[in-house]
């Protein structure tokens, strides 16, 4: 018996994806579509000996083919021989859920149509004859609570009982669509068409709420009541400001934190030690248990180190998500991101980025237009992550130590200065082409399904314990080369190709006050791994290895004052080096991760070389104009 196919379709926020999780589980498949970087969900599952395909396809409202989930919806319905389309419609705003249901009638598209959230529907009092409603549109209607498991799990016996092939169109909805093909074919401009169809939709639409749903008892809903706060002009934004630093504290300091220095201690240390005298004890070469302990488990460890925080973070935001209260960020937010020629939406990912950059260029999917999406991506970088602070406490403890917060927070502001700057610069360059839209839809708030928060939890950070695991252990063991290697063979690292190139770099920072190998070396490591810059420092002045963590800045200064590094650096040498370290190309793990979700090696390349010369301008300014006000020393 051949494989059932269905599509899931509807708004955003109709419990669609809830559905989707509940009928497959673990048995889907998460990919792009083609071209473009929208997520593909398939899943599989069985049922009466029937084998069952799921596509989860983009919520849309419509299907204009404008944006690319509305013409990946449309060109995957009318392209593809389906058994079922199922239009999932939240009953709660069944009104506004029609318009879609309308558009793909018109298209002759037939569908069951699945009247969700009815829980939601009868707490604000709205009721729904489903047998009327089923008579004024002609096509199947079931009824389904999405977080309720027994609810949805009968839609599989709908889906293998339900043959399409046995319902048209009401006779008021074909006339809908006679009345659309005459608009179409009339003489009528675009705009004048276009909105004479709109006219009709919403005409139609009426007759069938007339004739099978009730709203004379609907009052104002919880959710409203709750936004009275939370959306309120005066209180939304310190709220958010105070979610949004929880949401820091259980990533970076309460949860995560801790588990990710477990990790790094568990692999860093003990799995190393193990390594180093279980390798040395089966007699294997020096060169050999290097490249392993010193090069491929302490490089991979460094990502392995990072993925508790890249889980938690993307826990909040979809438990955040799924309760109804992102929307409100993007609402509160959006005055103040169009300033920096973006979206309310937009506010996410720039903040992740403070963090970590790997998760926040991946949380750009969520904005609507490639614009938005693609100045986000590019933007990220410039924050100061939690692999910069390092650099910039070390620096600030040894050369302003009097100043060294205030110093480690003028980074901060240059970061986000910097990354205000060129989004409008993009945003007026490069992209400027590319509309952005902010349509925006404040579902109601509810307890998120656990497992939707899971299952989405699990699909973003998958990719980057891939993506980013199979690039850092490259990297890793590139650098181990370049660290022990010359063209000769084995040497020690101030002999090594690094240094060479180290050496070859020192020269384009000439002009900003850091021109030595020791520099070039720690710069060109930053590429590889910005938390490697204090290490890399560390042994190539001979301090032997020094504490990366930047609660240790003090401690590490006082040893790297003893060695060269103190002559080495002015204090605005020192700036200046701060500043193109906040700046310059991201790490090979951001790199990898932009690759990922930019879609081609172009913006991989793009990205490294303008942030690169970017750091090396506003350095060099920095630098020279010091210089000339006389703070040199």
């Amino acid at each position: 018996m051949s494989t059932l196919g269905v599509a899931l379709t509807g708004n955003p926020n109709t419990g669609k994806s809830t559905i989707f999780n509940e009928l497959t589980g673990a048995r889907q498949k998460i990919g792009n579509w083609p071209g473009v970087t929208v997520d593909k969900k398939v899943g599989y599952t069985r049922y009466n000996n029937r084998a069952i395909s799921i596509v989860d396809l983009p919520g849309t409202y419509s299907v204009n083919a404008r944006s690319p989930e509305e013409k990946i919806v449309i060109d995957y319905l009318m392209n593809n021989k389906l058994d079922l389309v199922m239009d999932v419609v939240d009953s709660s705003n069944i009104e506004r859920n029609l318009f879609l249901t309308v558009q793909l009638l018109e298209a002759g598209i037939p569908l069951l149509i699945d009247l969700n959230m009815q829980d939601d529907a009868a707490r604000r009092g709205i009721k729904i004859d489903t047998k009327r409603l089923e008579e004024a549109i002609g096509m199947p209607v079931v009824e389904t609570v999405g977080r309720d498991s027994k609810s949805t799990k009968k839609l599989l016996d709908v889906f293998t009982n339900t043959v399409m092939a046995n319902y048209e169109v009401s006779p008021q909805v074909q006339a809908h669509i006679d009345t659309v093909n005459a608009i179409k074919a009339s003489s009528k401009s675009e705009e004048e068409k276009e909105e004479a169809i709109i006219e009709a939709r919403y005409a139609l639409i009426d007759k069938i709420m007339a004739q099978s749903v009730d709203m004379s008892n609907v009052g104002q809903s919880k959710s409203e009541k709750i936004d009275r706060y939370l959306a309120n002009g005066v209180l939304a934004l310190p709220i958010f400001l105070v979610i949004l630093y929880a949401v820091f504290q259980i990533t970076f300091t309460w949860i995560g934190q801790p588990i990710a220095d477990f990790l790094d201690d568990l692999i860093n240390t003990d799995f190393v030690d193990f390594m180093t005298d279980f390798l040395t004890d089966a007699g294997v070469a020096d060169w050999m248990v290097s490249l392993v302990c010193d090069g491929i488990i302490s490089g991979v460890g460094a990502v392995l180190t990072f993925v508790p925080l890249i889980f938690v973070l993307f826990f909040c935001l979809s438990f955040l998500d799924g309760t109804g209260y992102m929307a409100r960020i993007a609402f509160i937010m959006d005055p103040i991101m169009r300033r920096c020629g973006l979206t309310g939406k937009g506010v996410m990912p720039l903040m992740m980025g403070f963090g970590c950059g790997v998760p926040a260029i991946m949380g750009a999917r969520a904005l609507d237009s490639e614009k938005d999406r693609m100045v986000s991506i590019l933007v990220t970088p410039f924050l100061t992550c939690g692999a910069k602070l390092p650099i910039m406490a070390l620096f600030a403890a040894m050369f302003f130590p009097d100043n060294a917060a205030n110093v480690v927070f003028a980074m901060y502001i240059i970061g986000m200065l910097m990354a205000i700057i060129v989004a409008k610069g993009l945003g007026s360059t490069i992209f400027k082409s590319e509309g952005s839209t902010f349509l925006l839809e404040l579902p109601p708030y509810r307890m998120p399904d656990m497992k939707t928060v899971l299952l989405e939890t699990w699909d973003k950070g998958k990719g980057y314990l891939i993506k980013a695991g199979t690039i850092i252990f490259a990297a890793s063991v590139l650098l181990w080369v370049m660290s022990n290697y010359n063209f000769s063979g084995p040497c020690e690292i101030e002999d090594s190709i690094l240094a060479t190139i180290g050496d070859w770099m020192s020269h384009l920072f000439v002009f900003q006050g850091f021109d030595t190998w020791e520099a070039g070396a720690a710069v060109l490591s930053g590429i590889m791994a910005k938390e490697t810059v204090v290490a890399t420092i560390g042994i190539l002045y001979g301090a032997g290895d020094v504490s990366t963590e930047a609660e240790d800045a003090a401690d590490t200064a006082s040893t790297m004052m003893q060695t060269g590094m103190a002559t080495a650096f002015t204090s605005l040498s020192a700036f200046s080096f701060m500043v193109f370290s906040q700046l310059y190309t991201p790490c090979v793990t951001a790199l990898g991760t932009i690759k990922k979700e930019a879609g081609g090696w172009k913006w991989v390349a793009f990205s490294a070389f303008y942030m690169f010369a970017i750091a090396w301008l506003v350095s060099l300014l920095v630098y020279q104009i010091g210089s000339l006000l006389g703070f040199a020393g």
